[in-house]
């Protein structure tokens, strides 16, 4: 690819399409590829105290609706209520406000269902 910044920049084009991904700015995180399917991804970590991630992807653009239950069913909290394009995201609960419990969190989008168990640890 050449020696330092000149060679660095002479083959900047060919960096793209081999890396398949811009190198304009070190936080960029965005996937060039779109999920094959909707998904809801395991909370990391589990068990966890007080925060954690949730990924999840997106087909196509749906109204998505991500909301966090206890274990007797009570909404307590709704984490995405909005419509987004297709692609995959991260979001981060944080339960510091709740006590140790197991929880669920779910996801609607479009007709796509799914529901997980997070246990946050005080």
């Amino acid at each position: 690819m050449g020696n330092g910044l000149e060679g660095l920049q002479a083959n900047a084009d060919t960096m793209k399409v081999l890396f398949n991904h811009t190198i304009d700015g070190a936080d960029e995180k965005k996937v060039n590829q779109l999920p094959d399917k909707f998904s809801l991804s395991r909370n990391y970590p589990n068990h966890f105290n007080p925060a954690n991630k949730i990924k999840y992807s997106l087909l196509q653009t749906s109204g998505v609706q991500i909301k966090v239950f206890d274990v007797p069913g009570n909404e307590i909290e709704t984490l995405v209520n909005e419509e987004k394009p297709a692609g995959i995201y991260e979001i981060y609960w944080n339960g510091a406000n709740l006590p140790g419990d197991v929880y669920f969190y779910q996801i609607k989008a479009g007709s796509y269902v799914d529901t997980h168990k997070a246990i946050l640890l005080k």
